[in-house]
């Protein structure tokens, strides 16, 4: 009877984040923000456009849903070009105060999550971005100047911003998975960025088209506070050990420090430096180019409407997916550093492509050359995130957040800068400058 009366064997704890699978992904986070900032990336540049070109005469580019720019003159327009400088100029300084905001917050709460957990540094940032687009649809309703748009970016850059949302997600992944499947994790991790920005492209180019901008960011303003509860109270922690630890001390920022002057391992060094070169130059270039899809699309001879608009932002988010595929796929026959020079490759040609691109076709081509593009990204993160131990992901993470945000202000820097001077002779060029910058981590991990 006693026998009988025993509690059955009680099943194995689970240990602190080694949950299920099925219940430890931050997938749906990273969807969640990701389908935020793309609803807001394309129609605020699009608002800008609108707003200062009200604001200095030059006729509304969509009165009749045609390109207005149609005829031959239109390339040579003073008025339009001035609009283009401004818009180019604000999107400068916009991204100019978001690093400068975010870049001492990703470092300080990155290595701070290695003690206290992830899931802080997650609700964080996505509750800074639900503010920030809060922001900008006040901006809208009481029609205030564009440059609240900066204000409501600096106070997102103060909570991490998107950076700190993709480091801690990282982290995340580095947290819970096994060093050989980590590579494809992490692509799968980007794969996730792909798919919402694809639906956010699509849909907010209708949907602008149809409504206006107001609706289209009040689903950004309810995906972000979505990402936000995701995070505060579905996500589990997977920091194994967690121990209380002081926010505001310099210690979070020598840890990033040590990464690189003191590193676990002495070889590992001169790789974190380089690897963290090429990551550098290969984002740089993304996100320059990124930057002036939508005023290279809107001016002559494309002079595309907000729909074309949906669909190129969709197509180039498609290169998450297909870099993932062909990731998977390339993997099966070459180690991780050919697949990534074979990405490199895909990108150089896509851009060299859309630096010449003068019509619908040619342009679309571009971004279909460019299906293999991100595929170097997820490599050298995993390469990176070897190099260290388990307890310095948040802090390698932030490192790396740091370094995208430097790519952010120097892409931002030199591609809006460069846009408006060589309009007069070739409005493609920024393009063909990132294709020749793309040598350079070519040529680093080969």
């Amino acid at each position: 009877m006693a026998a009988m009366a025993a509690p059955p064997p009680a099943e194995p704890p689970v240990p602190p984040g080694r949950c299920r699978p099925s219940l430890l992904s931050v997938e749906p986070l990273v969807f969640l923000a990701t389908m935020s900032l793309g609803l807001q990336g394309p129609l605020a540049t699009q608002y800008l456009w609108d707003r200062l070109g009200a604001e200095h005469g030059y006729s509304d580019r969509n009165s009749s849903d045609s390109a207005g720019c149609g005829d031959g003159n239109a390339s040579a327009d003073p008025l339009r070009q001035e609009v283009e400088t401004l818009v180019s100029h604000w999107n400068l300084y916009i991204n100019l105060g978001g690093f400068f905001a975010c870049l001492f917050s990703v470092t300080l709460f990155g290595p701070w999550s290695d003690s206290v957990g992830r899931r802080p540094a997650l609700i964080l940032p996505t509750a800074g971005m639900a503010l920030q687009t809060g922001i900008y649809l006040l901006v809208m309703y009481l029609e205030l100047h564009v440059a609240f748009f900066l204000l409501g970016r600096i106070l997102s850059g103060l909570t991490g911003d998107y950076n700190l949302i993709l480091a801690g997600c990282f982290s995340y992944v580095a947290d819970t998975s096994e060093r050989r499947a980590r590579t494809f994790r992490v692509a799968v991790l980007e794969a996730c960025l792909g798919i919402a920005g694809m639906v956010a492209s699509i849909g907010g180019g209708q949907w602008r088209r149809a409504q206006g901008y107001i609706n289209p960011f009040w689903l950004a303003f309810a995906a972000s506070l979505a990402a936000t509860l995701y995070a505060a109270f579905f996500l589990r922690e997977s920091v194994k050990e967690k121990k209380e630890a002081k926010l505001f001390t310099l210690s979070h920022y020598k840890a990033v420090y040590r990464l690189y002057t003191a590193p676990e391992h002495p070889s590992s060094r001169w790789k974190l430096a380089l690897y963290s070169l090429a990551f550098f130059l290969i984002v740089t270039v993304h996100f320059g180019a990124k930057d002036i899809y939508v005023l290279y699309e809107l001016g002559f001879p494309l002079c595309w409407t907000s729909d074309l608009i949906g669909y190129g932002s969709a197509a180039s988010y498609l290169a998450y997916l297909s870099s993932l595929a062909g990731l998977r796929l390339l993997q099966l026959c070459l180690e991780d550093t050919w697949v990534a020079e074979i990405g490199l490759l895909s990108n150089i040609a896509g851009l060299v492509v859309m630096s010449i691109a003068t019509t619908t076709p040619l342009m679309f081509a571009g971004y279909g050359i460019l299906f293999l593009s991100l595929a170097p990204t997820p490599v050298i993160r995993s390469k990176l995130s070897k190099l260290v131990s388990e307890k310095e992901q948040g802090a390698l993470f932030a490192s790396v957040a740091c370094v995208q945000g430097l790519c952010s202000l120097v892409s931002t820097g030199v591609f809006n800068s460069l846009y408006p001077a060589t309009l007069h002779f070739m409005r493609g060029f920024p393009f063909l400058f990132g294709a020749i910058l793309l040598l350079i981590p070519a040529a680093i991990l080969g």
